[in-house]
């Protein structure tokens, strides 16, 4: 009877082993899974992960916003002691910037070779930079309208101090002191910003800006000649452009590069490992930060007045973010994706509010792509490629700001604008803040080359550089939520290209 039964169960064995090779030999072998069941299979993965390890309620958005007004409440009552903070805000701002270039490398090597074929990448790369476009120029058409309607640059100089400001600019000493200003404000040398703006500088002889010189230097910055130079120097488009094409080439080398594609795809992992556990310091990091520039501010005790002085310059400026922020991008995204857009930005907290707080869409980068993949869901080849992409290009507050700021300096000083000239600062302060570096306070020089570009005095800049500094941090957060809406509209084309 034993014999029996173990005869039987051998054969019911051997004819399962049969049927499962039979099974394995009707699979075509080395066929790579199809797009949509690898897309398919990546959601599975993602609801099994969320269901078995439930994400635990993170209070540290709730921490970073305690952090911030704890910070301005101890800038306005001990200045002087939120000045000694600066050393912490710079470490954590310094360990954030030291991430951007091997995570933006990594990232768009790691998106591209998800890919599988870097001809996948035409439609979602054209869609990006479509987007991102759009968004600027429906940016400027807000702060255009906005100024407009407010006209906060009425009465805003009286006939005095526009006298003074005109007979001061004809020393060097005044010159001086506006080259100082604008580097110390850019991070610019003072020798390049006079090379731009030569009438800064004694009339020194150099191209004075122009559309053309601004489309030159477009083209030119895609490409460098010293990669590691850009990458010490934190240009990002230069960086982008050799990992898409690099990345591009390991896609058609196939198992002879396969260690090599592992490996980018670990450095990755890693490095948004790191990020996650940089962020558990972000409140301490962050409270320095705002404490020791809120601080500063405070100590010269102008910041009231100033702010005063300027206050329906600022009023617009931060009514044309708000309008862009809270409607604009929210209609956008709602109009391509059909869910709640408040409901995203609240998901993008974090990255927001760490915008603001470092003044920085580059150093936000690691942020803004960590919050938009792990907690609004945008897949990782959208967030991998289109948010490095938008740090650089994007800049819808930097661009609204500046077509604010122009026509501000042009009713302060009693230019009527056409709308001629007003059309070539919409089209100026487009292309201008494309090429803005994502660092802080950047869009002065930018702004500089909207003002020449209709003809309005560049020393008139000083009305404003007085709060410049706090509306760059609101400006900042716009560019960051526009790139984050950016990626989750793109999103969609890489699973139809794909």
């Amino acid at each position: 009877m034993a014999k029996k039964k173990n005869n039987k169960a051998s054969r019911r064995g051997n004819a399962k082993q049969k049927s499962e090779k039979a099974t394995d030999q009707d699979k075509p072998e080395g066929k790579a899974p199809e797009p949509s069941e690898q897309v398919e299979s990546e959601k599975t993965q993602l609801t099994s992960d969320k269901k078995a390890h439930p994400e635990k309620k993170s209070h540290l958005t709730a921490y970073i916003v305690g952090s911030i007004v704890a910070a301005i409440c101890v800038s306005w009552a001990a200045p002087e002691f939120a000045m000694k903070l600066h050393v912490g805000g710079e470490v954590f701002l310094r360990l954030l910037k030291m991430m951007v270039v091997p995570l933006v490398m990594a990232s768009v090597m790691s998106g591209i070779l998800g890919l599988g074929d870097v001809r996948k990448l035409g439609r979602p790369g054209g869609y990006a930079v479509l987007y991102y476009l759009s968004t600027t120029v429906l940016a400027v058409v807000v702060g255009l309208v906005v100024v407009n309607v407010i006209h906060p640059g009425r009465d805003a100089l009286s006939q005095e101090k526009r006298e003074a400001i005109q007979a001061e600019t004809g020393g060097s000493a005044a010159k001086r002191e506006i080259l100082n200003d604008l580097s110390a404000g850019s991070g610019i040398t003072k020798e390049d910003v006079a090379k731009v703006f030569p009438s800064l500088k004694g009339g020194l002889k150099g191209e004075e800006p122009s559309l053309t010189t601004i489309l030159n230097n477009l083209v030119l910055m895609l490409f460098t000649d010293n990669l590691i130079l850009a990458a010490a120097e934190t240009s990002l488009l230069p960086l982008i452009v050799f990992s898409i094409i690099f990345a591009g080439m390991l896609t058609t080398m196939g198992d002879k590069v396969a260690s090599i594609t592992q490996m980018i795809g670990q450095v990755n992992d890693a490095l948004m490992a790191f990020i996650m556990l940089l962020m558990k310091v972000a409140p301490i990091g962050i409270f320095c930060l705002v404490a020791s520039r809120f601080g500063e501010a405070h100590h010269e005790n102008q910041f009231t007045n100033e702010l005063l002085q300027t206050g329906w310059y600022s009023v617009t400026v931060l009514t044309g973010l708000a309008i862009h922020a809270f409607g604009t991008l929210p209609l956008i995204y709602w109009f391509f994706t059909r869910k709640n857009p408040y409901r995203f930005m609240y998901h993008m907290s974090q990255a927001l509010l760490t915008a603001f707080s470092t003044a920085s869409s580059s150093a936000t980068l690691p942020v803004t792509m960590e919050c938009a993949n792990t907690k609004a869901g945008v897949s990782k080849r959208s967030t991998d490629f289109v948010l490095p992409l938008g740090a650089t290009i994007n800049m819808d507050g930097t661009a609204l700001y500046e077509a604010v700021a122009a026509i501000f300096i042009a009713q302060a000083i009693g230019t009527d604008l056409t709308f001629a000239q007003q059309l070539t600062i919409a089209i100026t302060a487009t292309l201008a803040a494309i090429g803005a570096a994502g660092i802080p306070e950047a869009g002065l020089v930018t702004m500089l080359i909207v003002l020449d570009a209709v003809g309005l005095p560049v020393e008139y800049v000083s009305l404003i550089l007085s709060v410049d500094w706090l509306l760059d941090r609101f400006r900042t957060a716009v560019n960051a939520f526009g790139d984050s809406v950016g990626s989750a509209v793109v999103e969609k084309s890489f699973a139809a290209g794909g």
